[in-house]
């Protein structure tokens, strides 16, 4: 039987979805990479274990599952119920035995390309609502995981580093964090500057700026708030100083 296709056919749709499942993949090989008694070790992110991270990535899949559905039938189904229900989620899902943490890993993101698959190319537009209450169009929950992913293959301590993904994902992901430090003031008097490039993101009117520079992947780190190495900040006197914390993104 040939293989089903994903129902859309706009290229811009297509070249994220593919992005979401590299990503994805990429999770993956570094789970797999990791024995069971790793999984009890410590991610990069404060407080969480891998299985805190593996647990959550989980879970996300299936949220994001549940806003194909909403988009694909016209049912309301949220993301979670609350904030608090999905952080007792991945509590409860750290605990999972090893196996049943793969599982959850493995079954959620089957189940999400699914749903992308088959979701009918007209439904991508149809409106849902993520757990921070913004309505989105259903073609948003691809980014949504795409940043998961990526991102938290990272955060699973296991080698994965931000020079492991794509240079277009990590332009979108500086883009959404500075957005939100801009929608919130938080940027003022920061600049950020991608060595090599044209990008520039922050308070670009500021007459004296903290200038944070380094390579995307550099600048990407810092700005998750995982890290500045790779990072230098200089002020319009061109003195340096120790690169800043980056404002809080989520």
């Amino acid at each position: 039987m040939a293989a089903r296709h994903d129902q859309t056919t706009d290229p811009v749709l297509l070249d994220g979805l593919l992005q979401a499942r590299r990503g994805t993949a990429f999770f993956a090989r570094k789970l797999n990479e990791l024995s069971d008694a790793d999984l009890d070790g410590d991610s990069l992110l404060p407080g969480w274990s891998r299985r805190h991270v593996v647990a959550h990535v989980g879970y996300n899949a299936r949220a994001v599952a549940r806003l194909v559905e909403w988009a694909a039938t016209g049912v309301e189904t949220p993301m979670y119920p609350s904030v608090e229900v999905r952080n007792h989620e991945i509590d409860f899902g750290a605990t999972l035995s090893p196996i049943a943490l793969r599982n959850l890993f493995d079954h959620s993101a089957v189940h999400l390309n699914v749903e992308w698959r088959d979701l009918p190319a007209d439904n991508w537009h149809h409106k849902v609502k993520t757990v921070q209450g913004r309505v989105v169009p259903a073609e948003e929950t691809v980014w949504m995981r795409t940043r998961e992913v990526w991102v938290h293959a990272v955060d699973l301590h296991n080698g994965a580093t931000f020079k492991d993904i794509p240079a277009p994902v990590l332009a979108r992901l500086l883009t959404d964090i500075t957005g939100a430090w801009h929608a919130r003031g938080t940027d003022k008097g920061l600049l950020i500057k991608v060595d090599g490039t044209g990008l520039s993101f922050g308070d670009t009117t500021a007459d004296s700026p903290t200038v944070v520079s380094g390579s995307l992947a550099a600048i990407a780190q810092w700005a998750t708030g995982r890290g500045t190495d790779g990072t230098t900040a200089t002020h319009d006197d061109e003195s340096t100083t120790p690169t800043p914390a980056a404002p809080a993104w989520i």
